[in-house]
């Protein structure tokens, strides 16, 4: 099956959507894909990730709500040869709809977020017509989580959607030697325990969270917190545990473009403090490299962190804080956590059966005839 997908851009510092992931898993799927952009980026390493993997990648260069949006991705659509249209985020639902209409193929949308906090009459009414678009135009809606699902619902929009909760490609076994390098960069010794969080540098993540947390861990706790991501809260969030002595000698930032991969590798736990989330794909991710998860208990999280994978919270630093304590004395504990979150993650949320699951979709649209 030939798959176009569009998002509005491939910068990395965007929300994850796992297309390399996908992109990765999909010859063992059926699926041949392609991925338009309706935006450029000067970050190209989705891009170049992308083309390594043999994806075609056309970045449109558009500016957003540009009107030549639907012609160009649709003259895009019909050089790809696309038989379906697979839409991600915001103003591309539109435009995939309405390309996906002019070209005579059916489309598919994935939703990603979960959003309640309108900012203005303006978000209400881009809200509104994407719910238009996916109600009129759309053949399949894509929840990834089941809280999704009901917030959706709860809309009134009148839109069925489908479950596929997405996966991450299995990273396989780290390697040792790569993970004592890493350690040893951030100064942590064999006998502190390494927490890593990832998530973006911006609010609503929870970082001031974090931080709140970590001030209250005893002294002596051998607890190294390692924070990788950028974002506009990153100066900010540097200059607090700068000027606080008990932030100062625990949190490490990492470097904007270390690679998450071999930070997880060294890594003996993750912490996910943000104030929500539909399914976080760094979660996925942690459970691939065998690590147990320290995170807040909202959105749809608890579908992903159970109490054999890892430890949920609500948001509140003291709680967060007995947390990380009680994982941190307890290394068999952390063990067994890391063995069940890699289990389930391989019976779950592997990159292959993912991208199966979305082929028994496209199958569904492309051939609605029951065999």
């Amino acid at each position: 099956m030939k798959i176009t997908h569009l998002v509005p851009s491939l910068h990395p510092g965007g929300p994850e959507i796992g297309l390399v992931d996908l992109a990765t898993a999909a010859p063992r799927a059926g699926l041949d894909i392609s991925v338009v952009a309706l935006a450029s980026t000067s970050d190209t390493a989705q891009v170049s990730a992308l083309r390594r993997l043999g994806v075609p990648v056309v970045e449109l260069g558009l500016a957003p709500l540009d009107p030549r949006a639907v012609s160009r991705t649709a003259r895009a659509l019909r050089e790809h040869g696309a038989e379906l249209v697979h839409s991600h985020l915001g103003h591309a639902d539109v435009v995939a709809a309405a390309a996906a209409m002019r070209n005579r193929i059916p489309a598919v949308s994935t939703l990603h977020n979960v959003k309640n906090d309108l900012a203005d009459g303006g978000d209400r009414l881009r809200r509104t017509a994407r719910i238009v678009a996916r109600r009129r135009f759309v053949r399949r809606t894509i929840a990834i989580s089941r809280v999704q699902q009901d917030w959706y619902r709860g809309l009134n929009a009148a839109v069925d959607t489908v479950l596929v909760p997405d996966g991450v490609v299995d990273p396989g076994p780290g390697d040792l030697a790569e993970r004592n390098r890493r350690r040893e960069a951030l100064g942590v010794d064999d006998r502190e325990v390494l927490a890593v969080c990832t998530v973006p540098m911006r609010r609503g993540e929870g970082l001031e969270l974090l931080l709140d947390a970590c001030e209250a861990l005893p002294d002596q706790l051998p607890l190294v917190v390692a924070l990788c991501g950028d974002g506009p809260m990153r100066p900010y969030l540097e200059s607090r545990v700068d000027d606080t002595e008990e932030l100062d000698g625990r949190v490490r930032f990492v470097h904007r473009h270390t690679d998450h991969a071999s930070l997880l590798n060294a890594a003996d736990l993750v912490v996910y403090p943000a104030e929500y989330g539909a399914a976080p794909t760094v979660l996925l991710r942690a459970m691939a490299a065998g690590l147990p998860v320290v995170s807040t208990q909202v959105g749809g999280i608890p579908e992903i962190v159970t109490p054999t994978t890892g430890v949920l919270v609500p948001q509140d630093a003291g709680r967060l804080a007995d947390a990380l304590v009680a994982l941190t004395e307890d290394g068999e504990r952390r063990g067994r956590l890391g063995a069940a979150a890699r289990a389930r993650f391989l019976a779950e949320h592997e990159a292959v059966g993912w991208a199966k699951r979305l082929a028994e979709v496209y199958a569904s649209v492309l051939d609605p005839t029951p065999t």
